[in-house]
């Protein structure tokens, strides 16, 4: 629904404002300009989404492996007792448990297909221990927290349109993102254990915690003191060492389990071409939605707005171009995406705009859509403080995303 009013937002807003340049200042050329970049945005919307699905195929067909050869159970087993100390209300042998642990590993492992039906399946069941049913319960609420801020390993989808549009090392944000993804986690499960006085301070969570904390120092005091070149090249070097060791650990796995790692790959593939045609429609709809909003120069005001508020500060405004990409995801993924791969287009996919964008895009979730999903399912109506959680864990997300782009790209 947010989505839905966003869409029209541009069209009208872009009308309007179109309208006023042609009847107060005589640019009569604004509507042909409208008209010509919302066909050149859709023609370019239809080439992103072909040229995804070399990619989509080939890493829903590996993510398939995994899946059958039960890498995902084997994930799931090593984090039960982190889960469990943020559950205390759930049954220790409950169920919920166990989807909710299979959901968690799915969206870190970026399955994004398998990890929505495990998040419904993981909200019904925790709504069975619900007493109250219309309204969020607290296992529910850190369960929706945790999953708006997702934590993420792998941010997929971003390499691949960072590839599609270009970029030299597509897999160069992938530090970046993995710890601002990580900081937005953090910060969403804070904020809810404050809410329901929820003791961190635990063996489990420390351990976890700390092994994340223990990873981004060592990553920062290796990284950190080096030229910016060398950071983006080592950066990039060992986010293509650690995606290629996860490709290379699902067929040594899936081949021990017995399983034919081949055929495997086949049906995943197959799902991998219909996910990689089936965006086609939705990125085509906010591109033009996005070209719309540039074109009559609405896109511009708004940033200039922000960046002479920043500039006022006496900060850097090269973050600002980036920013709606932020704004934009607590409403939709799909148009913070389409926004994403506009600063892209438009500055470059290695510029430093093009990759805060990237960063901020693999760092933050879309609260809102997720919320009304996973709530809506079971009808629940009264969600507490579940948004303004979320809100935070976005927040905080964006903060760190900003910050690690100038720490490893500026």
């Amino acid at each position: 629904m947010a989505l839905n009013y966003v869409w029209i937002g541009f069209f009208v807003i872009a009308f309007v404002v179109a309208l006023v340049k042609l009847i107060f200042f005589g640019d009569t050329s604004i509507f042909t300009n409208v008209i010509s970049g919302m066909f050149d945005s859709a023609k370019t919307g239809a080439e992103i989404s072909l040229s995804l699905i070399g990619i989509m195929t080939f890493w829903l067909g590996i993510m398939k492996i995994g899946e059958r050869a039960g890498m995902i159970s084997v994930f799931a087993r090593a984090v039960n007792p982190f889960f469990n100390k943020l559950f205390p209300e759930v049954p220790k042998n409950h169920p919920a448990s166990g989807s909710v642990i299979m959901n968690f590993s799915a969206n870190m492992l970026g399955l994004d297909n398998a990890a929505t039906p495990l998040g419904l399946k993981a909200m019904k069941e925790l709504q069975e221990i619900n007493p109250e049913k219309e309204t969020a319960s607290n296992a529910q609420i850190m369960f929706l927290v945790l999953n708006t801020a997702g934590l993420t390993l792998i941010p997929t989808s971003v390499i691949a349109l960072r590839l599609a549009n270009g970029a030299v090392n597509p897999a160069d944000i992938f530090i970046p993102s993995l710890i601002g993804t990580f900081i937005s986690f953090l910060s969403g499960m804070i904020a809810v254990a404050l809410y329901q006085r929820i003791n961190l301070f635990k063996l489990p969570v420390l351990i976890f915690v700390g092994s994340f904390v223990l990873l981004m120092a060592v990553l920062y005091f290796w990284l950190g003191g080096l030229p910016p070149n060398q950071i983006q090249l080592y950066a990039g070097l060992l986010g293509g060492i650690m995606i290629f060791s996860v490709i290379l650990l699902f067929i040594c796995y899936g081949a021990a389990k017995k399983i034919n790692v081949y055929e495997t790959f086949i049906d995943g593939a197959k799902e991998g071409f219909q996910t990689a045609v089936m965006i086609i429609p939705f990125l085509i709809a906010i591109l033009v939605a996005i070209s719309a909003f540039r074109t009559t120069g609405c896109m511009d005001y708004v940033v200039n707005a922000i960046g002479f508020v920043v500039a006022a500060c006496g900060l850097d405004t090269a973050f600002v171009p980036a920013l709606p990409v932020g704004l934009m995801k607590t409403l939709s993924g799909g148009a913070a995406r389409g926004l994403m791969v506009d600063v892209m287009t438009t500055y470059g996919a290695d510029s430093f705009q093009g990759r805060l964008a990237s960063i901020i895009q693999g760092s933050t979730e879309t609260t809102f859509y997720v919320l009304a999903v996973y709530f809506g399912s079971v009808n629940i109506k009264n969600t507490r403080y579940a948004i303004i959680c979320g809100l935070i864990a976005d927040l905080v997300g964006l903060i760190a995303a900003i910050l690690l782009a100038y720490l490893f790209f500026k």
